[in-house]
């Protein structure tokens, strides 16, 4: 059994969704980032970066429990668990990384940023409001060239690169973008979207969700309250 430690965000989606497609058996526990779980001692303890989602693997690799936080990190262990959606030879499956660290270090954190300034951020700064919603059409379009090229992002299979990213790119109007200057990757998306796993994976805690627009839950995301020493 693995235990899900998570939150209905896109980054917590990602690991949904893995599950679902995998078809291993896990239990929820709902990490409400908007009140503060995200730092309670025990939670910490599993994820000392104090982010969503991190998961218990009551019969890791050495048949002993094993936690891991990091949502990439998890998906490559969860493809490794089920030999699937990781490439079968080694050039496929360092094409299907490289795919995942473009996720991870670009798309994720860049799309973040434009959420933040577009919606979440106390004052509208135009400087960072333009700032990320082009960097945000630059990564759709890095996206749209390359499956122009090739089915899936890692080349002809489904992997955990299209999982990872696929969830980012749902909030699509919220980063200012137009589907219609990116047919390739609404292709991509609609294909992705219609599957029956992410179509569970989706609904994961989504019924559980607040709104995170309240002057409390921005002050623990992004106040003092985040960088309080622990």
């Amino acid at each position: 059994m693995i235990d899900v430690y998570s939150e209905a965000t896109p980054n917590g989606h990602k690991v949904h969704i893995m599950l679902e497609e995998c078809g291993l058996p896990y239990r929820i526990h709902h990490i409400n980032i908007g009140t503060g779980d995200q730092f309670s001692p025990a939670f910490l303890k599993i994820s000392p970066n104090n982010k969503i989602p991190a998961i218990v693997d009551s019969n890791g690799p050495d048949g002993k429990p094993m936690s891991l936080f990091e949502s990439g990190a998890i998906l490559v262990y969860l493809a490794s668990k089920v030999n699937r959606f990781l490439g079968k030879t080694d050039r496929e499956k360092f094409t299907t990384l490289q795919w995942l660290m473009f996720q991870m270090g670009g798309v994720g954190p860049m799309l973040g940023q434009a959420h933040h300034f577009r919606i979440y951020a106390p004052e509208k700064v135009p400087y960072a409001i333009d700032r990320y919603t082009n960097e945000a059409k630059r990564l759709y379009r890095v996206i749209d060239t390359r499956l122009s090229q090739s089915p899936w992002l890692a080349g002809d299979e489904y992997s955990i690169a299209d999982i990872a990213t696929f969830p980012w790119l749902r909030s699509w109007q919220n980063q200012g973008i137009d589907w219609a200057d990116y047919p390739h990757a609404q292709r991509w998306f609609d294909k992705i979207a219609a599957r029956p796993a992410v179509m569970r994976g989706v609904e994961v805690l989504t019924s559980q969700r607040q709104p995170l627009t309240s002057d409390k839950a921005k002050e623990i995301l992004f106040g003092a309250t985040q960088y309080t020493k622990r």
